[in-house]
């Protein structure tokens, strides 16, 4: 993206590696002014290529993953030395940015931590009009083992999910089989089966909206992606119940993964705040980098022409 950017003359496209603060001197912050190291900034970061940069003089910020542990915190002695490392400067870097940036987040980090709640945007998007799968979350053996006799096939996946090996959605195959102790380690996410092997992967820049459309029998689309994928039209009734769900998040981005029932409804699956999207440029010609490019130049000329 920095490139796509760059290469149209806006150098000043900079990228602020969240995982690489600790070991060199990343960040400062004043409280006031006049004690900064230039008598007028309040607030520094050293970018990828060590230039420093003011957050105040930003007009966009693409706030995408901003949580990583630092790569220094893997060699640190104990448990509790990797912690302090790591919550040091993940709240350093989200404390300085609230303070000092006034330009345009994509997303707001309020806004990306609410919407990232699997919970919470399945209930907004059922109450905008979209269909979505009867969900249960739960970790009682007693209450699965009804759900599944009430809606059938059923299928089992992560609440939150953790960094590491990825946990595929996977059937639940005979819960009455499976003995309590094991449900009760963490809640999980049940739902029921929808019928169809129409995926949609649904990329929302703004107002802009670009579909791949997915065809597979898989239950999980994502472990392999030598199946047929194609653009996908977005219809104007789906385009705008997205919109208005994206909307009450808060996001002004996400990444939609919608199912298509065998007649063609689309169900609502979830949004990723910060999705992944340009694996999908070579595989549907959709020159998706260009797109998000215009989108954030687009952003940032807007407000810079409020601001004048």
């Amino acid at each position: 993206m920095q490139h796509a950017v760059r290469s149209r003359g806006k150098r000043d496209f900079h990228i602020v590696e969240s995982d690489t603060i600790a070991g060199r001197p990343s960040l400062s912050w004043y409280s006031h002014s006049d004690e900064g190291a230039n008598g007028k900034q309040t607030a520094t970061l050293l970018t990828s290529e060590g230039v420093a940069v003011a957050p105040e003089e930003a007009a966009v910020l693409w706030w995408r993953r901003p949580r990583a542990d630092q790569e220094i915190a893997a060699h640190a002695g104990s448990t509790h030395e990797r912690s302090l490392v790591n919550n040091d400067c993940r709240g350093a870097l989200g404390g300085i940015l609230a303070a000092a940036f006034d330009g345009q987040w994509i997303s707001p980090p309020e806004a990306t931590d609410r919407a990232a709640d699997k919970v919470y945007q399945l209930a907004v998007a059922r109450e905008v009009g979209f269909r979505v799968p009867r969900t249960l979350i739960s970790q009682s053996r007693a209450d699965v083992i009804a759900f599944t006799r009430q809606v059938g096939r059923t299928i089992v996946k992560p609440v939150v999910g953790a960094r590491g090996p990825s946990l595929w959605t996977r059937w639940v195959d005979d819960p009455e089989s499976i003995p309590a102790p094991s449900f009760e380690v963490c809640p999980a996410t049940y739902q029921e089966y929808i019928e169809g092997c129409r995926h949609v992967r649904l990329n929302c820049f703004g107002e802009r909206m670009y579909a791949a459309l997915i065809e597979t029998e898989e239950l999980d689309w994502r472990p392999d992606l030598q199946v047929p994928i194609s653009p996908w039209p977005v219809p104007e009734d789906v385009r705008s119940q997205v919109a208005t769900v994206l909307r009450r998040l808060g996001l002004r981005m996400g990444v939609v993964d919608l199912k298509l029932t065998p007649d063609g409804q689309p169900v609502w699956l979830e949004v990723n705040p910060q999705g992944q999207f340009l694996f999908l440029e070579p595989l549907t010609d959709e020159p998706l980098t260009e797109h998000f490019a215009d989108f954030l130049l687009s952003a940032a000329g807007t407000l810079r022409s409020a601001e004048n």
